[in-house]
């Protein structure tokens, strides 16, 4: 550590904070909306329909959480939930990639495994990345309803969330590492709640 430099345990408790601040702003802010979204899942998966899931770097990380969440279990014993992360199948990923745009790597799966009925919970920090709005787009034109996982203003996908039962949940923060934490805490947040709605109180 140079003369006058921050100790590394410092910076540590800084970050520690920092997350904290911006999860505590994140409750206090988004909790409506995460209800919400949980209360949409819930009516998807109902009704037989299923969630598609996707993003880019570590949001196609979390989205791949999710679904290992849904489909295996979270916290407590219970059906498996009908679930799909895009983009898993590199052979897909890579052929859509090369013959066309990487654009449309999950906007092609949106197309070939999404109908009416079902949700695409798309993720991306920013709201601008040009393959998670084009799958958006896909999911709007083939009928799924919408949740959008974002940061700050929420970008392009953001506005494209204005369907009747489409919910964004945009985390006020500059930086992708403090929205990355709320995000996943979103997500077990909606596990949690959504077994609840599906299968009732915890004994």
């Amino acid at each position: 550590m140079g003369t006058g430099g921050q100790a590394p345990e410092d910076r540590v408790r800084e970050l520690f904070r920092e997350s904290a601040e911006v999860k505590r702003r994140s409750a206090d802010g988004l909790a409506p909306e995460i209800a919400r979204a949980a209360r949409r899942i819930a009516e998807v998966l109902r009704g037989e329909g299923k969630v598609l899931a996707c993003g880019n770097g570590g949001s196609a990380a979390d989205a791949q959480h999710f679904v290992g969440e849904l489909v295996n279990r979270f916290e407590r014993e219970r059906p498996p939930l009908a679930a799909i992360a895009l983009g898993t199948n590199p052979v897909t990923v890579t052929a859509t990639a090369n013959d066309y745009a990487f654009q449309g790597i999950y906007a092609k799966e949106v197309r070939a495994l999404g109908g009416t009925g079902d949700l695409l919970l798309a993720i991306s920090t920013s709201g601008r990345s040009p393959n998670i709005t084009a799958a958006a787009e896909a999911a709007r034109d083939a009928g799924l309803g919408l949740i959008v996982l974002t940061g700050g203003q929420g970008g392009e996908l953001a506005a494209m969330a204005r369907g009747e039962g489409d919910v964004v949940l945009s985390v006020e923060s500059r930086s992708t590492a403090r929205i990355q934490e709320v995000h996943i805490l979103i997500l077990h947040t909606l596990c949690e709640l959504l077994d609840r709605e599906l299968f009732g109180e915890p004994k």
